[in-house]
C-alpha cells in the first residue's frame, strides 16, 4: 500500500469515528430538548385557555372576580380566547409559543442548541475527511448523501438561529430526524471510499448534487412545520370550540408556536427553495446531456424528480388560492415531500436506471 493509499484510508477512518462522536453528542442535544419541553412553559394562548376551560369557568354564568389595587373586587367578564388571526390580517397572536419559556426550561433549551453546535461541528468534520479520502465532492453514493444531507438539514436550523427566528421548537424532531438519518447512513447505506464511474467525474456533481441536498434540508423544515401546523391547528380548533385539550399531547402543542405562525413559516420556506428545486432538474438536465447525450431520458430519478417539483408547484398554488389555504394546502405540501423522499430511498433502492451505478 503506497503512502497516498494510506493516507486516504486513515482519513476515511477519521470520518467515520467523527460521524459517531457526532451522532453520540446529538443524542445528548435529544435528550436536552426532551427536557426542555418537559420543564418549559405553555404559550400563552395555551395558558389562557387553560384558565378558562377550568370546572368554574365553564358555566356560562360564571364571572371573574379580582382584587383591586387598596382594597375592594372588581368583576370581570369572560374573556375570548383567541387563537387565530383574523380574516385579512397580518396579526398572528401567540406568534413565540414554543418551549423554553421558563427560566429552567430555558436553561435546558440553551444546553440543547450548544450541543447541536458542537454535534454540527463534528458532523461537517466527518463529511470534510469523507471528501478528503476521496479527493472529490462527497455526495457520490447514498451514504455520503445521507451524511451531507443531515449536516445541511442541521446547518439550516443553526441558521435560522443565529437570524434570531424562533425556531428552537424544531430542535427536537430536527435531532430526532438526524439521529435515524445518520444511523440508517451507518447502518445500511455505508460503503466505503472508493472513486466514482467516469460520468460522474464532472463539475456538474458539485453544481447539481448540492442543490439537491439544500434544497432537501430546507423542504425538510418545511415539513416539519407544516405537519406540527395540522396537530396545532386542531388543538387550536378545540381551545376556540371551549373544549379541554389538556393531557400529554395537549402538553406536548401547547409549547408549540400559533397554527398561523407554523403555516406561514412552512409556507416561506417552500416558496423560498422552490426557485432551487427548479434549478436543480435544469442542472440535472444539462448535466444529462454532457454525460449521456440527452437532457431527459424519463429515467425513474429524473421522472420523479419532475412529480416532485410538480407537487410542490401544485401546493404554492393552492397555498396562494384563497379556497386552499390551511389544511388542504398542507396536506398537498406533506404529499409533496414524500414524493422527495421517495425520489430519494425508494427510486435508489427499488428501482433501476442510469442513476443507479452510484450504488447503495
Amino acid at each position: 500500500m503506497n503512502l497516498a493509499a494510506a493516507t486516504n484510508e486513515n482519513l476515511a477512518n477519521i470520518s467515520n469515528v467523527l460521524i459517531y462522536s457526532a451522532m453520540a453528542v446529538y443524542t445528548l442535544a435529544f435528550l436536552a430538548h426532551i427536557t426542555e419541553w418537559v420543564f418549559g412553559s405553555r404559550s400563552t394562548v395555551a395558558r389562557t385557555a387553560a384558565a378558562l376551560t377550568t370546572e368554574a369557568a365553564r358555566s356560562s354564568s360564571v364571572t371573574v372576580t379580582v382584587k383591586k389595587q387598596g382594597g375592594g373586587t372588581a368583576v370581570l367578564e369572560r374573556p375570548e380566547v383567541v387563537t387565530r388571526a383574523a380574516p385579512g390580517s397580518r396579526d398572528v397572536p401567540d406568534g413565540p409559543g414554543a418551549a423554553g419559556g421558563s427560566e429552567k426550561g430555558d436553561l435546558y433549551g440553551r444546553i440543547a442548541v450548544s450541543l447541536t453546535v458542537l454535534a454540527f461541528a463534528l458532523h461537517a468534520g466527518g463529511v470534510l475527511t469523507r471528501a478528503l479520502s476521496v479527493q472529490r465532492a462527497p455526495w457520490g453514493n447514498m451514504y455520503e448523501f445521507s451524511t451531507t444531507f443531515g449536516m445541511t438539514a442541521v446547518a439550516v436550523y443553526l441558521g435560522l438561529l443565529a437570524a434570531k427566528k424562533n425556531v428552537r421548537w424544531l430542535g427536537l424532531p430536527l435531532t430526532t430526524s438526524i439521529l435515524l438519518d445518520l444511523g440508517l447512513a451507518v447502518s445500511v447505506l455505508y460503503t466505503s471510499s472508493d472513486q466514482l464511474v467516469p460520468a460522474l467525474h464532472s463539475y456538474w456533481l458539485w453544481i447539481h448534487v448540492s442543490c439537491a441536498i439544500i434544497s432537501g434540508a430546507a423542504l425538510w423544515v418545511g415539513a416539519c412545520s407544516t405537519l406540527f401546523y395540522l396537530f396545532r391547528d386542531s388543538y387550536e380548533a378545540k381551545l376556540a370550540a371551549g373544549k379541554d385539550a389538556d393531557g400529554a399531547w395537549g402538553n406536548v402543542l401547547s409549547r408549540l408556536p400559533s397554527a398561523a405562525t407554523l403555516d406561514k413559516f412552512a409556507y416561506r420556506i417552500n416558496a423560498t427553495v422552490f426557485p432551487l428545486w427548479t434549478f436543480t432538474i435544469i442542472a440535472g438536465a444539462i448535466w444529462a446531456e454532457a454525460a449521456w447525450g440527452r437532457y431527459w431520458g424519463w429515467d425513474p430519478k429524473e421522472v420523479w424528480s419532475f412529480i416532485t417539483w410538480v407537487a410542490y408547484a401544485c401546493h404554492l398554488h393552492a397555498r396562494a388560492t384563497a379556497g386552499w389555504k390551511g389544511r388542504k394546502a398542507a396536506y398537498l405540501a406533506l404529499l409533496a415531500f414524500a414524493c422527495y423522499l421517495f425520489n430519494y430511498y425508494g427510486v435508489n433502492i427499488l428501482l433501476s436506471g442510469k442513476h443507479s451505478y452510484a450504488g447503495v
